[in-house]
């Protein structure tokens, strides 16, 4: 599916900075969405946010289409780690906190694990 869309033309692999773009656009996204139910469900927002809300998680799932991964769960593990730090940068945006140093430490792990999970093993995994 991701060769319709043009992702496929450096030999079957993404260029590390396409890859970052769409791992980067998805966190917006699926942040983007759960924050509007969040925001629905909790602040007493309009029930209205939750169309927006459900067309940003649908965008959240077919971006991560788009990724190249011999295996969606593969690929779903390293978005995990982008997920975490991209929520700190919403904390901080959107929100108005500070992380703490224990948030930032978290994060700063789970951006290593998805680095060995997106460039460990070599090719053909």
């Amino acid at each position: 599916m991701a060769g319709n869309w043009g992702f496929r033309g450096w030999g079957g692999k993404l260029p590390a900075m396409q890859s970052a773009v769409i791992y980067a656009a998805s966190a917006l996204a699926e942040i983007g969405g759960c924050f509007l139910f969040w925001g629905w469900r909790r602040l007493g927002w309009p029930g209205w946010v939750l169309a927006p809300a459900m067309a940003s998680l649908a965008a959240f799932a077919w971006l991560l289409t788009l990724v190249e991964s011999s295996a969606a769960g593969r690929a779903y593990a390293a978005y995990g780690g982008v997920y975490v730090a991209a929520s700190l940068v919403w904390l901080v945006a959107v929100e108005g906190r500070v992380p703490d140093r224990w948030d930032l430490s978290g994060a700063a792990l789970c951006l290593a694990g998805a680095g060995v999970i997106l460039w460990g093993g070599g090719a053909g995994r």
